[in-house]
């Protein structure tokens, strides 16, 4: 296996953990390892990855990333939400991050209802609202992101 492989596996990996792990760039980072397993195949060690399909994936990867940031805030704002809920939301998620996958959910959804209850100083109703739709927000980002990644991950692995 070439030194360039071990490295693409690597950022992929990374990627991977990057969907969930609030302060790594998960689909660049997959992205980055579909780079090298294409350079890695140029020397003739295997079937390479056609430049087309690097092209593909980063068009998606650019797309991905930049959904990431508008739906989640886009639904805080539809739902009624302030910043605070989605900075609480962040915050949730990052202190859930210690207690399995469960606790990310709920600590994403418990630091929205706090962000805008305390911090927006919002109704309960309107807490609840704002809550769940920052929740969903980041939700449907984080399965768009590992959606995009895994199929990343399958193309390196299938490129190997």
């Amino acid at each position: 296996m070439d030194w360039l492989e071990i490295v693409a596996i690597i950022f992929s990996v990374v990627g991977l953990l990057g969907c969930i792990l609030p302060a790594l760039p998960g689909p660049p980072l997959s992205y980055i390892g579909l780079i090298c397993i294409y350079f890695a195949n140029r020397n003739g060690a295997g079937e390479g990855i056609e430049i087309s399909t690097l092209v593909t994936w980063g068009c998606i990867t650019i797309g991905i990333t930049v959904l990431d940031y508008i739906v989640p805030a886009l639904l805080t704002k539809m739902t009624g939400g302030h910043k605070e809920a989605a900075t609480g939301a962040m915050i949730g998620m990052i202190a859930g991050i210690f207690f399995t996958p469960i606790g990310m959910i709920t600590g994403s959804l418990l630091g929205a209802l706090v962000g805008e209850l305390l911090v927006a100083k919002s109704d309960i109703w309107t807490a609840i609202k704002a809550a769940i739709g920052t929740f969903i927000g980041f939700l449907i980002g984080t399965i768009g992101k590992l959606i995009c990644c895994g199929f990343m991950l399958y193309e390196l692995i299938k490129h190997l």
